[in-house]
């Protein structure tokens, strides 16, 4: 399909066959033996396959992406040097997953397989990470990812004992969340009647784990939990959910949803005269976009935050803070900065610096070894492999967050928890709802 060969160029230098035939054999012959020339052309094409969801239902975690990959494309100028001294060009080959994992699966063998990428970075969710992380093992090609808990990209694939050789992963664990979940509900006042929201999906499943997931830290803390059945993503109706959650008087709902599935529970909710006190949920709620589809009812929902203008780490490719980063975005696209933001960049800072450091980016186990090797401090914090808590992950930070009406733009996200972390201070208190 001409889809998986399109091939997105960044300013490569001219070819030496270019070169040749623009100066002349015998100038180019007398030119390419002097001292050093051999390091300044191009040692060879390095290509990385960066693959997102920027279409479907998961789209707003890669609406930052094309924005990133073009101010990276221009800041490497089509090429990097590499640890032995050569310089390469590069070339970033960006791909739609289209929010499905069938498609994203498909998609990361073409590019390991059929462009013959050096380093596979897939961003965002675990719909396109895990199926690309399990074609990059398969096929032995090194593979750097971030965007779900890590949780997700590990034990479906064997769970906590399993190793892996050439897929590392950064993010927040699924048990920090949860504890955050936990830390934005301890502060309110409520019956502790927490009804929980889950979809039949991979990232369902995890969330809703009885050995690993919501249930578990949530009893611990003193809270009673109702599980209604799980509910189909996109579905239109969640009357049986709802009557549960009302049957049992639960005063919190916790979960984790995609933003169309919330706004149609939270409008079914209030058209149903059910109006609980918090409403925590991963995913749906990370996204400005997703907050103000619901209107007025977006206001007070609380969330996980991967990442903020207040975090405090610079770029390693830039120099930027991350309110620089935000500032930035805002006044090029005029819209409203949001989390993955700050993930993109950061993906690409740690793929890049793999590249730099690698004996020879166009080996893929010599950049699988580099990979593992990663000590980099990014705009999300510092990236480091040292197996904890597990041999292919790093943890980075996370709060827990609270969207209300803002100055500039309809919503802001506060900062009001941060039981995980301590960073920095919460910047307000949560408030419940007010419906």
């Amino acid at each position: 399909m001409t889809y998986y060969n399109k091939l997105v160029k960044s300013g490569i230098r001219p070819s030496r066959r270019a070169m040749l035939k623009g100066l002349g054999a015998s100038v180019a012959a007398s030119t390419l033996a002097l001292p050093g020339y051999a390091r300044a052309a191009n040692a060879g094409t390095i290509k990385v396959g960066y693959l997102s969801p920027t279409t479907g239902p998961l789209a707003l975690f890669g609406e930052t992406d094309g924005y990133t990959l073009g101010k990276i494309r221009a800041l490497l100028g089509g090429q990097i040097q590499a640890a032995n001294g050569d310089t390469y060009a590069i070339e970033i080959l960006d791909r739609d997953s289209q929010s499905n994992p069938n498609k994203a699966a498909e998609i990361a063998g073409n590019l390991i397989l059929n462009d013959e990428i050096h380093l596979l970075v897939p961003a965002s969710t675990t719909d396109t990470i895990l199926p690309a992380a399990e074609q990059a093992e398969l096929y032995e090609t090194p593979c750097i990812s971030s965007g779900a808990p890590w949780q997700a990209v590990v034990f479906p694939r064997g769970g906590g004992k399993q190793t892996f050789e050439w897929t590392n992963h950064f993010f927040w664990g699924l048990d920090e969340a949860l504890n955050t979940f936990v830390g934005l509900w301890n502060q309110l006042e409520t019956n502790k009647k927490v009804g929980m929201l889950f979809p039949q999906n991979i990232d369902g499943e995890t969330w809703g784990n009885e050995e690993y997931g919501l249930p578990v830290p949530t009893r611990k803390a003193g809270y009673e939990v109702v599980v209604p059945g799980y509910f189909q993503p996109r579905t239109n109706d969640f009357s049986a959910q709802i009557a549960e959650f009302k049957k049992n008087n639960c005063e919190i709902i916790g979960g984790i949803t995609y933003p169309d599935d919330l706004k149609t529970f939270v409008t079914q909710c209030n058209q149903q005269g059910y109006k609980p006190k918090a409403i925590t949920v991963a995913a749906a709620l990370l996204f400005p976009g997703g907050v103000e589809a619901m209107g007025p009812l977006g206001n007070g929902m609380s969330s996980e935050v991967w990442w903020t203008p207040a975090f405090p780490f610079k770029s390693s490719l830039t120099g930027q803070v991350s309110q620089d980063i935000a500032t930035q975005w805002e006044a090029d696209t005029k819209r409203q900065w949001t989390q993955p933001l700050g993930y993109s960049h950061a993906l690409l800072e740690v793929a890049i610096d793999i590249l730099k450091r690698s004996s020879n980016p166009l080996d893929r186990e010599a950049n699988r070894d580099a990979m593992a090797a990663t000590d980099l401090q990014t705009l999300v914090g510092h990236i480091k492999f040292d197996g904890s808590p597990h041999k292919n992950i790093c943890k980075t930070p996370i709060f827990g967050g609270q969207w209300v009406k803002g100055a500039k733009w309809p919503y802001d996200l506060k900062i009001v928890d941060n039981t995980v972390n301590q960073l920095f201070a919460p910047q307000q208190k949560i408030q419940p709802i007010v419906w």
